[in-house]
């Protein structure tokens, strides 16, 4: 399972995002199912944020989602934001 997030930084808060954004990652990683969590940043557009994420299963990934880190990542980092993320989850395919 693959999550896909892009996240768009109010200008004035692209700081304050990258550090919410690294400290989940860091906390991520620790997870039971975690196999991959990177914080990317575009290079031509610095509000632009991209987190790849990588999970053995959606089991994983939803257990994830309710662990307090993201809860409070979600408190701390939705309201640096310019829009609404993009969130979107994939499966490989065979």
């Amino acid at each position: 399972m693959k999550v896909i997030l892009r996240l768009i930084a109010n200008a004035e808060k692209i700081d304050e995002l990258r550090a919410v954004l690294l400290e989940l990652a860091a906390q991520s990683h620790l997870e039971a199912g975690c196999l991959n969590y990177d914080v990317l940043q575009n290079t031509g557009d610095p509000n632009d944020f991209t987190l790849v994420e990588e999970w053995t299963t959606e089991a994983a990934l939803d257990a994830h989602l309710k662990t307090q880190h993201v809860q409070d990542a979600f408190a701390k980092g939705v309201p640096l934001l310019a829009k609404e993320p993009d969130n979107r989850r994939y499966s490989v395919v065979k």
